[in-house]
């Protein structure tokens, strides 16, 4: 029987995975974006999705085999969309830091993975509307809105001076420009889950028990994201001739002791990336049919570790202390509607 505090607590251990995931990549030294971001992608949309699945789930080969054309072809197709909003995403990162980034790309994340599957299926009347249990979530993501209004407030009221000494790149206007377009994109993941409800469907049939059941729809989801990032990476380490930077041959600063660092820290990096969709999974199975909400819960708890990471890598050192609280407040904010979306499921 579904659990929705479980499925919030999952949430938040994908969530905690997601904000993690980029700190392990500011240790990589001597690589080139497109050389860092394939190799931890490679982990991310290939190797982690097939193991978990395949260990986690009954028959893997089997479900994929029974699973409609048409539903794997519309999986990969937002996967691949969704690998847009990826790619930028580290961009963004790059240009506004972890924690202005995050609350800009995931605010939009928000609202469009959130509201479009209900709205493409008709239901929003059903689910949203007509009853207590969606008016509260409805509440719920408004409470989220404003909370990464507020963080995002707090975060271009930082002095440029102090971004440039603690952001190494900062461009808050190319930043905000990239930040947009990996949200839109980004809420592509969401629609490629609906998609895969069948695949679900086929593996529970298969004897999967209902935690593990839309492990096989990440399988097919990220493949999509997986060719979008390498064609583009790809083209980067053709054009800016960086392959060798996997031999630690084309930068002189890599050695063989750091090239293997480099490699730990990708891998690293790229699972905790994953992470965030197995534990995702894990926690819409637990939210009843009010599911579709679990993006909501999702992109909140991303924003709060986000968050809580950028002032652990000092990210807002110097920062006025009325904009540190008006963080603080953001944060606040997020985790009320974690909660307040969290009730509503258990009302349904």
């Amino acid at each position: 029987m579904p659990n929705p505090l479980i499925g919030v607590l999952y949430h938040w251990l994908g969530g905690l995975s997601s904000a993690s995931f980029y700190v392990p990549y500011r240790g990589v030294r001597g690589w080139n974006w497109e050389v860092l971001w394939l190799t931890g992608g490679l982990f991310s949309w290939l190797v982690a999705p097939w193991l978990f699945a395949a260990v986690m789930t009954r028959d893997l080969a089997g479900v994929l085999a029974q699973t409609p054309a048409p539903v794997a072809g519309l999986c990969i197709l937002f996967g691949a969309l969704w690998g847009f909003g990826g790619l930028t995403y580290g961009l963004t990162m790059r240009y506004l830091g972890l924690s202005l980034g995050m609350a800009v790309v995931l605010g939009l994340c928000t609202v469009f993975g959130t509201l479009i599957p209900p709205i493409v299926t008709g239901d929003v009347a059903a689910k949203l509307l007509d009853t207590a249990s969606g008016r509260t979530i409805l509440l719920g993501l408004a409470v989220t809105v404003a909370g990464i209004v507020v963080v995002a407030v707090a975060g271009s009221r930082k002095d440029a001076a102090d971004k440039a000494a603690t952001i190494a790149e900062f461009d808050f206007r190319k930043g905000i420009g990239v930040a947009i377009f990996s949200g839109i994109m980004s809420s592509c993941f969401a629609f490629g889950l609906a998609a895969g409800a069948p695949v679900k469907v086929l593996s529970a049939a298969a004897g999967t028990g209902p935690l593990w059941t839309g492990l096989p729809v990440l399988c097919l989801v990220m493949f999509g994201g997986l060719v979008t990032n390498a064609l583009w990476c790809a083209w980067l380490i053709l054009r800016n001739r960086s392959g060798g930077q996997w031999l630690g041959r084309a930068a002189a600063t890599v050695e063989r002791p750091a090239l293997a660092r480099n490699y730990l820290l990708a891998g690293l990096g790229g699972t905790l990336w994953y992470l965030q969709f197995f534990f995702y999974t894990m926690g819409e199975s637990q939210m009843g049919r009010l599911g579709f909400s679990s993006w909501t819960l999702h992109m909140a708890s991303i924003i709060i570790f986000g968050t809580l990471w950028g002032f652990a890598l000092r990210e807002w050192k110097g920062v006025r202390a009325g904009v540190r609280a008006t963080v603080g407040a953001g944060i606040a904010l997020l985790v009320g509607a974690t909660v307040i979306i969290g009730y509503g499921n258990s009302l349904a």
